[in-house]
């Protein structure tokens, strides 16, 4: 077995070259989050609403319920998977989680005019997706990284910024040429012919005896972290940051349209959001292996603020398309800062069912964002109350974030300098 060139990863022989089994982990993490639960659910949701709205009758609150649904079941079952991929591992959950989702989201195109059967659709979506989540690929991945943890997150969960830039567009072409639901059918077979074998082929769980000093030696459990104000300030902080962010960005394109964009060129203004998510993953991944996390996470909870008040504003032309791009910064950092500070500050030992029940807060947040921006529409015919509310409380994450104080597991080794920590 070869030296890795980075530290807590292996590089194994392949073809005569070394190769790098934990960035073969990322690789395939990535592609499969290129079509988890995020863009599958949230990113194609504002390309559905209206067709779906159009055809059945219903108020943007009723879309906005099935969406809301999915992450509180997924929030829910966040811990219990969490809890599962500890003992079992990643593979087990995610292939046939994976199957299940695909199979459930293309059952979408057979959907009635039921809002009823829409939402329960959509609750299960929820649950099922945990399974194919930052959960499962976060933990996997963070298990073989420590002094280049950030970057490897990053580089993951770019994955999700992909999956934003293209989800919209992949989904807004078949509403175009065909309709709603055979967007749900195309979905669901993309999901199945993407994921699997991307997992099936590159990811892996690092070797027991080569985790035994990374992962079991260090470690609060899940009870010791919940006596501490750390875990309830950063749940607190990710849940407001993702109401506030993917509240926005699931309904930027009826944002737009109603100002009297078309669809088409609404649907580019989030395939940009999606393509600097991208570039926030990996800045933010970056910054996270030289700075003081929580500085890196206000920096990345304000630019997507001033997004907000652009689109509060009347942001319209190239403009609204700058607002969506800091707003996809926002949800490129989110994802990795907070997977990153959770192995800082409660360790590996337990470190599926302590995220897990972290993103229980953010999936949370990540449904109540777009739902009180559709009750907010509904009440007023106007997104500016929603705006104001939503950037009150990324104000909120940012004062909370910065509160968590010194890391209680900083990384054992770093190729550079690091910040001093407060």
């Amino acid at each position: 077995m070869g030296e890795s060139a980075f530290p807590g990863e292996l590089a194994v022989p392949l073809g005569g070259e070394k190769v790098s089994t934990g960035w073969l982990v990322v690789f395939g993490s990535t592609l499969a989050l290129i079509v988890g639960n995020g863009p599958i659910i949230l990113f194609t949701f504002g390309v559905l609403l209206q067709p779906i709205s159009a055809e059945f009758g219903w108020q943007r609150s009723v879309l906005a319920s099935a969406v809301v649904t999915s992450h509180v079941t997924g929030a829910l079952a966040m811990p219990f998977v969490g809890t599962v991929v500890d003992r079992v591992g990643v593979r087990r959950i995610a292939l046939p989680a994976i199957v299940i989702f695909a199979l459930a989201t293309a059952s979408g195109g057979l959907l009635g005019a039921s809002p009823i059967a829409f939402i329960l659709l959509y609750g299960f979506l929820g649950i099922v997706g945990a399974g194919h989540s930052t959960l499962t690929y976060g933990r996997v991945v963070s298990t073989w990284f420590d002094g280049r943890r950030g970057l490897a997150l990053g580089v993951t969960l770019a994955g999700i910024g992909i999956g934003a830039a293209l989800m919209p567009k992949y989904t807004h072409y078949f509403v175009a040429a065909y309709d709603w639901r055979h967007a749900y059918f195309a979905l669901g077979a993309l999901l199945l012919l993407v994921a699997f074998p991307s997992v099936a082929l590159f990811v892996r769980e690092r070797p027991r005896q080569d985790r035994i000093e990374m992962v079991t030696a260090e470690g609060l459990t899940l009870g010791q972290a919940l006596r501490g104000y750390r875990f309830w300030f950063a749940a607190a902080a990710m849940m407001f940051a993702a109401a506030a962010i993917n509240g926005t960005i699931a309904h930027i394109v009826p944002i737009l349209v109603d100002r009297g964009i078309a669809a088409g060129t609404a649907t580019t203004a989030v395939a940009a959001a999606g393509l600097s998510l991208i570039i926030g993953r990996i800045l933010s991944g970056l910054a996270l292996d030289r700075f003081y996390g929580p500085y890196v996470a206000a920096f990345f909870f304000l630019v997507p603020l001033a997004g907000m008040m652009m689109l509060g504003i009347g942001a319209t032309g190239p403009l609204a398309v700058v607002a969506a791009v800091l707003l996809g910064l926002g949800i490129g950092a989110e994802g990795d800062i907070m997977a990153y500070l959770t192995s800082r500050y409660f360790g590996m030992a337990h470190y599926g069912v302590v995220y897990g029940c972290i993103l229980a807060f953010f999936t949370l947040g990540s449904g109540l964002g777009p739902w009180i921006m559709a009750h907010a529409f509904d009440a007023n015919r106007s997104y500016a109350t929603g705006l104001i509310g939503l950037g009150l409380a990324l104000l909120a994450a940012v004062m909370l974030v910065i509160s968590l104080g010194a890391y209680r597991y900083p990384p054992r080794e770093r190729s550079r300098r690091s910040a001093p920590q407060p």
